[in-house]
């Protein structure tokens, strides 16, 4: 059963069309990368979908229920997570600040610690800074940071834009590695945009190829990494 459902999709940019008539499914427990080139409108496509930026056209569900134009904070409680790109987390508060805040919108307030702990055995290294700002950790610790954060929340659909963005390769296989684990350990829902689109394929259920704001291709992911036009043309190699 399809989870999250968009169809025609259009945004805009005042005058700049940033997405055109895009249209996918991600089946529940499914992991779906989302890639292209800078300008593809991957950013934007999750800015929409998690209640940040507005629709011109076209409907996006999930579960069977309409999430365009609702407020981000009613997304949160409805199992709906987004972890933007360097920005998820508040560099002036403590790691483990950030973490409690995570749990804001949770309706079960008395699980946020069992939460914390669950987030901290996923990633170690942030139980060794809970008492650090978040602006001392280095640009791994800080994607830990905000996945974690995220994953207070207990999400169902979790939209994660560029996580490898800036880090060492040891880093981003890390990073990498435990989204997938999360993914399969969770039955989570995970649309993952990426430019670092064999990683994405790599550990992706299915993928979706944006180019311009259009969709170019989508499918089971393994197959789009065969390709050789998909190679030349999308994946860079």
């Amino acid at each position: 059963m399809s989870s999250l459902v968009v169809n025609n999709l259009t945004v805009s940019h005042g005058a700049i069309r940033a997405l055109t008539n895009v249209s996918f499914e991600v089946q529940q427990g499914e992991l779906t990368a989302v890639i292209g080139a800078n300008g593809a409108g991957k950013t934007t496509l999750l800015r929409t979908l998690s209640g940040l930026k507005d629709a011109e056209s076209g409907s996006a569900t999930w579960r069977d229920r309409n999430i365009l134009g609702k407020r981000p904070e009613d997304l949160v409680r409805r199992g709906i997570s987004h972890v933007s790109e360097g920005k998820s987390v508040i560099p002036e508060l403590t790691v483990r600040e950030n973490l409690v805040i995570g749990g804001l919108w949770r309706r079960d307030k008395s699980g946020t610690e069992k939460a914390i702990k669950e987030a901290v055995e996923l990633f170690p290294r942030l139980g060794e800074r809970m008492s650090q700002s978040a602006n001392t950790l280095s640009g791994g610790e800080r994607q830990m940071l905000a996945i974690g954060r995220a994953l207070v929340s207990r999400p169902k659909l979790l939209l994660l834009d560029e996580p490898s963005l800036g880090l060492a390769p040891l880093i981003i296989e890390q990073i990498f590695s435990a989204i997938k684990n999360l993914q399969t350990s969770m039955n989570l829902t995970v649309v993952l945009v990426e430019q670092n689109a064999t990683s994405a394929l790599e550990i992706a259920d299915t993928g979706v190829i944006l180019n311009l704001g259009e969709l170019v291709a989508s499918g089971n992911a393994k197959d789009l990494l065969a390709d050789p036009a998909l190679k030349s043309a999308y994946l860079g190699y």
